[in-house]
């Protein structure tokens, strides 16, 4: 539904921290499913766990709040190039459940929950191969640059 070039429109993030591959699924005012294609050349891996790769867990939640970030911008039809920024301010229930290593497919899902004063509340997870490896519930702030 979404690839990485429109992505770039909604996020303002540039390699090595743009975390959203692609949107499959984009309902906006709901949900939104999206994905990470995890690689053995992350520049990450060459520091974290060199001998044993693991995708560091807050990389994993700011994967999820930038594919609840597109949500919230796709939402407000706006983008970065507007003036919009949209600020990961917190979360809550924060958990992990397994590992991601090299060669996985981060499934990224968000909900939104509320929204009040430009402040946005999703629902997030994160699942490889239907097993989940993180949820949380984060709030997002959408700012003027």
């Amino acid at each position: 539904m979404m690839d990485v070039n429109e992505i770039r429109e909604y996020l303002p993030h540039r390699y090595p921290f743009l975390l959203v591959d692609r949107v499959v699924e984009l309902e906006e005012g709901k949900s939104i499913v999206a994905y990470k294609n995890v690689t053995v050349n992350e520049p990450f891996f060459n520091g974290h766990f060199p001998d044993h790769p693991v995708m560091p867990g807050v990389l994993i939640v700011e994967a999820m709040a930038q594919a609840a970030g597109i949500l919230g911008f796709k939402t407000m039809d706006k983008k970065p190039q507007d003036g919009s920024i949209y600020y990961f301010v917190g979360s809550d229930k924060l958990r992990f459940k397994r590992p991601v290593v090299p060669g996985d497919r981060v499934m990224l899902e968000a909900e939104i929950v509320s929204e009040r004063r430009g402040i946005w509340k999703f629902d997030v997870k994160a699942t490889v191969e239907g097993d989940l490896v993180s949820s949380a519930t984060i709030l997002c702030a959408d700012r003027k640059v």
